[in-house]
C-alpha cells in the first residue's frame, strides 16, 4: 500500500508527553514572489488541485524539552486557521510561552544531505487549546443581532 501525501494524527500526548514551548510569535506565512515590489499576500490551504480549507496559514517555532539532542528540540508548526491563534498561558520567560497543540497532523518528510539523511516531520495544528482569538470559533451572524423591523 502505497501512503503518499497522507497525514496522521498523534493521539493525545504521545507526540509530545512534556507538551511544547512556543519560542517567540506566531506569523503568517507569506507567498514567494520574484517581485519585490509585488504586495505581500499570506498562504492560503490550497493544494495544487485546489482543494483544502481555505483557510489561512500561520507559523510558529516550537520546542520540545523531551527532544534528543539541538537538531530535533526544534520545529517550526503550521496553523490552518481563519485568523492568527493566541497562546492563552503566560510567558515563562521572555519570548516563550508553554502551548497544547489542538488538531495536531504530522507528515513524515526526508531531511539532510547525502549520506546523512533522517527522517523528519510537517506538523499542523489548528490551534492552541485555551485560545481565545476567535481562531477556533464561528464568526457571528452579523444580523442576528438585530431586532426585527416588524417588532
Amino acid at each position: 500500500m502505497a501512503l503518499k501525501d497522507v497525514w496522521l494524527a498523534p493521539v493525545g500526548a504521545e507526540a509530545w508527553p512534556k507538551g511544547l514551548y512556543l519560542m517567540g510569535e506566531i506569523a503568517p506565512v507569506l507567498e514567494f514572489s520574484s517581485d519585490r515590489n509585488a504586495k505581500k499576500r499570506q498562504e492560503v490551504d490550497l493544494n495544487e488541485d485546489g482543494t483544502g480549507t481555505g483557510k489561512r496559514l500561520w507559523k510558529g517555532t516550537v520546542s520540545d524539552p523531551t527532544a534528543m539532542g539541538a537538531k530535533n528540540s526544534s520545529f517550526d508548526v503550521v496553523f490552518v486557521a481563519d485568523v492568527q491563534p493566541v497562546p492563552a498561558a503566560a510567558e515563562i520567560a521572555p519570548g516563550i510561552t508553554p502551548i497544547e497543540l489542538e488538531g495536531a497532523m504530522v507528515k513524515p518528510r526526508v531531511v539532510g544531505n547525502g549520506e546523512y539523511k533522517s527522517i523528519g516531520w510537517y506538523v499542523r495544528a489548528s490551534g492552541i487549546k485555551g485560545d481565545t482569538s476567535g481562531a477556533k470559533q464561528v464568526p457571528a451572524d452579523p444580523g442576528a443581532a438585530r431586532q426585527s423591523k416588524a417588532a
